[in-house]
């Protein structure tokens, strides 16, 4: 991947704000890839130094012009967006479709499912951007690609980004690869996967809520950046399915009548957890975190029925491979971090 540089690192004055690096796979309109900005757009005490975009929920150009079009919306335009990977590090949709002939198949395979009625996907072709529900975007991507963003933003402010990882790591695993200094010197990362004990839960409640995605969509790239040494890793885990985006939430977002409130009546997804949104908010603010596990965590890639799968031990029975410790959280404060959601939603440009 060519590495091009085009943007200067930032630069804050004033009071130092919390820094942070977004990487994810923003599908839209709405659903909780998007959703996922309300909490970090409207802190006065947060910086988003960038939003990378990755290939997973949807192709990575398409992906681009849904979160492009939602900061025009919401008056954010002066946030970097930058592109990373298209592609997982070795899996293809063949192989995902040959492993699931073997093992099951799976209830989301993001950019690579088949169309459906109300599931307009284009598997077979990663530049098409349909015509968008909420309108084109009329601003453009930074020409430099995510990783070489990343690696410079992390080196210009040491100690100082969390990094965020809502979707496949394939741009995080790319960036520590690249620059393996990149997690001594990031403040933290916190990711959106890493389900655990949920194997009753999809046969007997709904395997689109605990199903790993980002983790099985990119493997390999999970288990560079779970063996690699942050200074403090946090999963999100399952934690998240057990706070949903209900009517009676959405309409209290709604009655403000702003942009981003407008937009969220057209297009929010509703009785779906906050899964992303969770994620950013507990980078934001850990003390919404209320139970959490210490444990050693790392991601099974051998060929078979469990590749893909986050695998946990205590530290003392780790197989010391490599794998990182993190604090799984197991659950989190629902009512403050609606509260906050709700607010921040409903706040105008």
């Amino acid at each position: 991947m060519m590495l091009m540089l085009g943007l200067p690192a930032i630069a804050y004055a004033g009071p130092t704000p919390q820094l942070i690096y977004f990487d994810n796979d923003f599908l839209g309109p709405g659903e909780t890839s998007l959703q996922s900005l309300v909490p970090l757009i409207r802190r006065k005490d947060v910086r988003v130094v960038g939003l990378g975009v990755v290939t997973g929920d949807g192709w990575l150009k398409e992906e681009a012009a849904h979160l492009l079009r939602f900061l025009e919306i919401a008056g954010r335009t002066d946030i970097p967006v930058v592109l990373g990977a298209e592609m997982p590090l070795m899996r293809t949709p063949a192989e995902m479709h040959a492993w699931e002939t073997q093992y099951g198949a799976l209830p989301w395979l993001g950019a690579w499912n088949d169309p459906a009625p109300g599931l307009p996907s284009h598997p077979n072709d990663p530049g098409l951007i349909p015509p968008l529900p909420e309108g084109a975007p009329t601003i453009h991507a930074a020409r430099e690609d995510a990783i070489a963003f990343l690696i410079r933003q992390v080196r210009a402010h040491p100690g100082a980004i969390t990094i965020v990882a809502a979707g496949p790591l394939t741009n995080i695993a790319l960036a520590v690869r690249i620059a393996p200094d990149l997690p001594s010197l990031a403040r933290a990362i916190v990711i959106e996967g890493g389900n655990v004990d949920d194997e009753v839960t999809q046969a007997t409640a709904g395997a689109d809520d605990t199903t790993d995605f980002n983790l099985l969509f990119d493997p390999e790239a999970a288990h560079i950046v779970f063996t690699a040494p942050w200074k403090h890793i946090t999963v999100i885990g399952d934690a998240a399915t057990r706070v949903r985006f209900t009517p009676a939430i959405l309409a209290r977002i709604t009655s403000a009548g702003t942009p981003v409130a407008a937009y969220l009546k057209h297009y929010a997804q509703t009785d779906w957890p906050f899964w992303d949104e969770i994620s950013v908010a507990v980078a934001i603010d850990p003390t919404l975190i209320t139970a959490s596990l210490n444990v050693v965590m790392d991601v099974d890639t051998m060929p078979g029925m469990h590749y893909g799968r986050a695998r946990i031990w205590s530290r003392h029975d780790a197989p010391h491979t490599g794998a990182q410790p993190v604090r799984l959280v197991q659950k989190v404060d629902g009512d403050r971090f609606v509260r906050a959601f709700v607010a921040a939603a409903r706040a105008g440009n």
